[in-house]
């Protein structure tokens, strides 16, 4: 009797793994997944710095840049779908100034980044 508590608990588990969604699964073709970043700074933003590692980085596109009190909500290359949660993140000022690295974490609901 002991047998089949075993194989019915072993079965409802991989059941529900199997039916629950989880955060890191491949995004769509045509989805992406996207964030917010929030200037709280009095220089405008012309460029972000990412880095899963936080050693090696590379420049994350945000087109003319994000002025002094403006958020924007930015989209992830495709690429990085397969990629961990936790980034590192620098923002570069209008006056070349670059921020510190800020850690986030991207499987959070509705990130929003702060610089």
């Amino acid at each position: 009797m002991k047998n089949y508590l075993k194989i019915a608990a072993l079965i409802a588990l991989t059941f529900t793994f199997s039916t629950v969604p989880l955060r890191r699964t491949v995004a769509a073709d045509d989805d992406q997944y996207s964030f917010k970043v929030h200037n709280t700074t009095d220089a405008k933003i012309t460029k972000l710095l990412a880095s899963e590692d936080g050693k090696e980085y590379g420049s994350f596109d945000v087109g003319k840049g994000i002025p002094s009190g403006e958020t924007v909500t930015l989209n992830w290359a495709k690429s990085t779908n397969e990629k961990g949660c936790k980034w590192y993140f620098k923002a570069v000022f209008s006056d070349g100034e670059e921020s510190k690295a800020k850690k986030f974490d991207f499987c959070e609901e509705d990130l929003e980044l702060e610089f």
